[in-house]
């Protein structure tokens, strides 16, 4: 992948910037060596006019070094402007095609991904091109160009005193070679791996805290989460340990060019130097040799910024980098609100076997159809392939009598709500989050669903009632009252077909009684395809299929399969014992 030229992309018509930025910084580069040429001027003039210094053109001298001084920090100021503007649109840039990309994938990619590695590579290391652009590219024409000037004067001035300067100069970038070099390339990428993984711990850390403290648990509870910061530690302090030498002398070096000079100086003085010279031109190497030292850094530096740049693109494209749902020019609109799965078979990307296996259903529209199984079933699969999480990989689902590959997503989706498990809130207001499900909603609609979804008492205890804010600047809701909001989410959608899994799994008795309520209210004439482990929920449904290693091995009512003695019976014998068991 081609760094440069991928930031290119993400810049737009901001792109031209960068090489105006560029320019205006090797200007500067260029001009910062004036003043130490001028003051270096001033020094010789100070040791050679004797006693009579109105005649000599210090004050010139002086004035200059001044306006070029202030003519560098504005060239400095309009190229980091530049540079700038150009950073902030690749972030900007990059955020909005990964949004973009990730609000056309396939919803059932966020059921396999951590949210916590996803907010980094998004949000963080999007963050981290802004260096490179905003700062080192720019930089690193400085950075060249000020030390080809800087070599060119030590030659031209004193050749000997030169060469001596070059000696710390050339072990510096030696040793800075050393801790950067190919040996070490691979610590990057570990280094961002791991900061991966410790947000993508740290998120189901923090979700699994409740669970903590119900059950008095440690921190060891959460193994991976605790070795995911004891590995980022091993890692970073051994890389520590690597460089802890060759940095302590590199520091030592580029600060000592007084010790290489001095002694050099006092040779050439010997050997019949000019003593007023030779320490006036040791006073310049001095005073500008540790410009080159600072240039070797940012070109340290850049090579650093530039693989993670690198890095960055990569990761927030390979996040990105699964295909939307392909869809037809010409969509067909759906012919009732039935739905059928005709021998469909699916399997996950890297499995080796089917999660769904030839299954042919139907759910009659109006009528209530039940999953049921041991937990691995593939009842979930089946019932998210309704909603188009993923294609079928065989046969094909139906809505109205029409292939769901060949609707429009957006009729798809107003066809359908789902309600699962796990609930998921907007960090908004309780009034924005219920009107998602109908953003044209009025408020006595998105009330009417409040009420519908037994929801009215949650608000009730708050003093902003539906302007409340979800989330750490307002208010945290146990699990069954954010499924209530859910579900008066779903209520005000008002969508035909109704997939429900495990919708009270996390309810306590006293939320899955009201919930079970706002079903009632949600499905009523309703399309439903129903997923419980609660056998009593299903009990009434019109049908109900039972599901055993991706394939149904049973269907009919409650009493035709209590009749059977088969799987279905096994499985109500044993909840009825495992709801009567007391301790």
């Amino acid at each position: 992948m081609n760094t440069f030229k991928k930031l290119g992309e993400y810049m737009g018509k901001r792109k031209l910037l960068i090489p105006l930025s560029i320019v205006l910084s090797a200007l500067n580069g260029l001009l910062s060596l004036v003043p130490f040429v001028l003051v270096w001027l001033v020094v010789r003039t100070l040791l050679t006019a004797g006693g009579d210094i109105a005649e000599t053109p210090i004050r010139s001298y002086a004035l200059w070094a001044f306006v070029v001084s202030v003519a560098t920090v504005l060239l400095y100021f309009g190229a980091l402007m530049l540079s700038h503007l150009a950073a902030f649109r690749v972030e900007t840039n990059m955020r909005r095609f990964a949004m973009d990309r990730l609000l056309r994938t396939p919803l059932g990619f966020f059921d396999r991904q951590d949210t916590g590695r996803m907010r980094k590579i998004i949000d963080e290391d999007s963050s981290m091109t802004h260096t490179l652009v905003a700062h080192l590219l720019p930089d690193v024409a400085s950075s060249v160009v000020a030390p080809l000037g800087i070599l060119v004067l030590l030659f031209v001035v004193d050749w000997q005193l030169g060469l001596a300067a070059l000696v710390p100069i050339l072990l510096s970038y030696g040793l800075m070679g050393y801790m950067m070099g190919a040996e070490r390339g691979g610590f990057q990428r570990q280094y961002l791996d791991a900061q991966e993984r410790m947000s993508a711990e740290a998120v189901e850390y923090v979700r699994g805290i409740p669970v903590v403290k119900v059950f008095q648990q440690t921190v060891f509870s959460f193994k991976r989460f605790y070795a995911s910061i004891i590995d980022y530690r091993d890692l970073v302090t051994k890389y520590s340990h690597l460089c802890r030498r060759p940095m302590s002398l590199y520091t030592v070096l580029t600060s000592a060019f007084a010790f290489v000079l001095v002694p050099v100086a006092i040779i050439l003085i010997g050997h019949g130097g000019d003593p007023v010279v030779v320490i006036s031109d040791m006073f310049l190497y001095v005073l500008i040799t540790p410009v080159i030292a600072l240039s070797i850094m940012r070109c340290a530096y850049l090579s650093q910024d530039f693989f993670l740049c690198g890095e960055a693109i990569r990761r927030l494209e390979g996040l990105t980098e699964t295909s939307p749902l392909p869809t037809v020019e010409t969509t067909l609109e759906p012919m009732g609100y039935s739905v059928s799965l005709e021998d469909v078979s699916f399997r996950y990307e890297g499995a080796k076997e089917d999660a769904v296996s030839h299954v042919t259903l139907s759910v009659p529209e109006g009528k209530t159809i039940a999953l049921v199984g041991p937990s691995g079933s593939g009842k979930t699969t089946l019932a998210r392939l309704i909603p188009r999480f993923w294609d079928t990989t065989g046969g094909r689902v139906l809505v109205g009598g029409v292939d769901v590959r060949k609707m429009s997503p957006e009729k798809l989706m107003k066809s359908i709500s789902f309600v699962f498990q796990n609930t998921r809130l907007f960090k908004t207001t309780i009034l924005e989050n219920v009107r998602y499900g109908s953003p044209d909603a009025t408020l006595e609609e998105v009330n009417r669903a409040i009420d519908l979804s037994q929801s009215r008492e949650i608000l009730d205890r708050l003093p902003e009632g539906l302007n409340t804010l979800i989330g750490a600047e307002g208010t945290y809701l146990s699990g069954g009252e954010m499924q209530r909001i859910v579900l008066a989410r779903a209520i005000l959608k008002d969508a035909p077909i109704v997939v429900l899994d495990e919708a009270t799994a996390f309810a306590d008795p006293e939320n899955e009684y009201l919930i079970r309520q706002a079903l009632a209210r949600l499905t009523r004439g309703k399309t439903v395809l129903m997923i419980a482990h609660r056998l009593t929920t299903v009990r009434h449904a019109d049908s109900i299929v039972v599901m055993k290693e991706g394939t149904i091995v049973e269907e009919g009512t409650h009493d035709e399969l209590m009749e059977r003695n088969g799987t279905y019976r096994l499985m109500w014998d044993e909840y009825q014992r495992a709801v009567a068991w007391k301790l």
